[in-house]
């Protein structure tokens, strides 16, 4: 049996090490063209020195390209977003153009928009024919118009039609999602006469692990999982062995309700259908696990206010484009909290341990909150959030933030008091923690709810939002407690 965190930091090392030989294959082949052309030759022998230059430059990257040969396009991939740009292109100019469709699908979408940049229309359309139909509508968003529409002219009626089909879809409905390479069979033949039918094929399809059962004009009956092949009687028909109650989705299905299906109920493949239940489509287990993949990064850059994924290696004008929407926000939500603190100036003056504890308040309250917001963004994306359980989940948050006050606050009230020998300071901080954490329960269940009632992404900027209440929130109602009770 393998260890997976073992497996995993054996494919941790065997990228670093790749990484590595290529960074110094390309550092090599710098440092080896420096001094070639540091010697340099007299003027009249230029003709020679530019030839010694173009000799060297060839003989340097033939072993860098060897290695990129050895390389799954994955690992390519990787490399190419842990290089700087000028580096990551003299690498991609060495990859074989026959790996350049399947790279670009491999690549984040920052890091893809450098390579499509550095590409000629002909170098991206011919990237793009070595891919099928559902690889493509990955990739068409990213291409210029016109090397769209030379795509599109390239492809046969049906191609151009699915592909079409692909992209009329949102990014997060099935349909932007689904293949079209499906093996179908008619339900009134035995398997025996199916079995023959898969041999003439020669291979299946990745991920096969079911045949879908259609009649004449492709209407979906059912599914014969290919293990009901092996464990049956070849004289038996297909009608007797099928699953008629296959899970089936539709194009317009949310991706997220998708992947919990596929997460419950264990599937590799599943049917597209259409709503006169005709077979469309299928999705696969592999394109479900990028869309989770790519959901969950959007939603950590998104937690953290960034628009977009950001390429390392990005101007520094894009990426503070990426990055001054929430930190404006933020900016607001400051002065906001520092003009609550200016509202008790004088209070602060006369007990200047206010000043010290106060950061203390807000800064527990802004955890607890973001502890609460994950929770609850994270029941809205399985479904578990309804409103029949509103009122359950607000009373259970609310009566943790109340034992977490009361237990934290009294630990802190002791601190203080052996601190500044004042045990109404102690009282009054206990008391605002209580406060705030309560503030900071109801806040953290009701910001994402509020969100995702207008239709926004309830992961967007949330731990900003949480942080600016729980900031301004806990100095106001800490001072304004010392103020009430201490002066």
């Amino acid at each position: 049996m393998f260890d997976l965190p073992e497996v995993k930091e054996s494919l941790k090392e065997s990228l670093g090490e790749s990484l590595q030989q290529v960074i110094s294959l390309l550092e090599k082949h710098k440092l080896v063209e420096n001094l070639v052309h540091k010697q340099g030759m007299a003027k009249h022998d230029q003709p020679k020195q530019d030839l010694v230059e173009r000799l060297v430059h060839k003989q340097n990257l033939r072993e860098l390209q060897k290695k990129l040969e050895t390389l799954h396009t994955a690992d390519i991939a990787y490399i190419l977003e842990a290089l700087p740009l000028v580096d990551r292109l003299d690498v991609w100019e060495l990859v074989k153009a026959d790996r350049d469709g399947d790279i670009l699908l491999e690549v984040s979408d920052s890091v893809r928009q450098s390579l499509i940049a550095d590409m000629d229309s002909k170098e991206l359309l011919a990237a793009a024919e070595q891919l099928d139909t559902d690889e493509l509508a990955d990739l068409a968003p990213d291409l210029p118009k016109d090397v769209l529409q030379d795509l599109m002219d390239s492809l046969d009626t049906q191609n151009r039609e699915r592909l079409q089909s692909t992209l009329s879809y949102p990014e997060d409905a099935v349909g932007a999602h689904m293949d079209f390479d499906i093996v179908t069979i008619r339900e009134d033949i035995t398997l025996e006469v199916a079995l023959r039918y898969l041999r003439r094929l020669g291979s299946l399809p990745d991920l096969t692990d079911k045949l879908f059962v259609v009649d004449r004009n492709d209407i979906l009956l059912g599914v014969l999982p290919l293990k009901r092949m092996v464990v049956n009687d070849l004289d038996a028909n297909v009608a007797d062995v099928m699953a008629p109650d296959a899970v089936v989705f539709h194009p317009e299905d949310i991706s997220d309700e998708a992947a919990s299906a596929f997460e419950r109920y264990d599937l590799v493949t599943a049917p597209v259908v259409d709503k006169n239940n005709k077979l469309v489509g299928r999705i696969t287990v592999d394109a479900v696990m990028d869309y989770i993949r790519d959901e969950s990064e959007s939603d950590m850059l998104s937690m953290a206010g960034l628009r977009e994924e950001e390429d390392f290696f990005a101007s520094i004008w894009k990426s503070v484009q990426n990055r001054w929407a929430w930190l404006a926000i933020n900016l607001m939500t400051a002065l906001v909290a520092s003009r609550v603190i200016g509202l008790f100036e004088g209070s602060i003056q006369k007990i200047v341990a206010l000043a010290a504890l106060m950061p203390i308040v807000a800064g527990i309250g802004g955890n607890s909150g973001n502890q609460t917001i994950t929770m609850i963004v994270r029941g809205l994306a399985l479904g578990q959030i309804a409103s029949h359980n509103m009122q359950s989940l607000m009373k259970k948050e609310l009566g943790v933030a109340l034992m977490n006050g009361l237990f934290w606050g009294g630990i802190l009230s002791l601190i203080a008091f052996a601190l500044y020998g004042n045990y109404k300071l102690g009282l009054v901080m206990m008391a605002a923690m209580t406060l705030n954490l309560l503030l900071a329960a109801i806040m953290g269940v009701m910001i994402p709810l509020m969100m995702t009632k207008s239709g926004r992404d309830p992961a967007v900027g949330s731990s900003v939002l949480i942080t600016a209440v729980t900031d301004s929130g806990g100095f106001f109602i800490f001072l304004g407690l010392a103020t009430i009770f201490l002066i």
